[in-house]
């Protein structure tokens, strides 16, 4: 008795009820990792998705991917400009390469963590 994991009789339905929040999750997550294909307009559709969601997440288990997913585009954002306005000083081209390894290391830990139900 001892080894059995106590499951609440209701845990079917808060699985669900996270599932829409979920696949907004996931739908960020590819909308950052496209990032690097449209100029950043996608990383900003994501982060509207976020701010407009954000509400109806918080206190599940879903709220730390969404607040993951902020934060990468805010400072992501930080970094790409202070790289882009100091590439003529050679140091921009490392600081944009840098922010680029950041955020695909952002986007991968972050989906694998949704994947495994778990906080980034």
């Amino acid at each position: 008795m001892a080894d059995q994991e106590f499951i609440p009789a209701d845990s079917t339905r808060n699985i669900r009820e996270a599932e829409p929040a979920r696949n907004l999750a996931v739908a960020v997550y590819i909308l950052q990792a496209l990032v690097f294909f449209t100029g950043g307009i996608t990383a900003l559709a994501g982060v509207i998705v976020n701010y407009i969601k954000l509400d109806e997440v918080t206190g599940t288990w879903i709220e730390p991917h969404f607040r993951w997913q902020i934060r990468t585009f805010w400072l992501g954002l930080f970094w790409t400009v202070l790289g882009t306005i100091t590439t003529i000083l050679l140091i921009g081209w490392l600081i944009l390469l840098l922010t680029s390894i950041w955020l695909i290391y952002r986007v991968v830990k972050g989906a694998l963590a949704l994947n495994d139900r778990t906080a980034p």
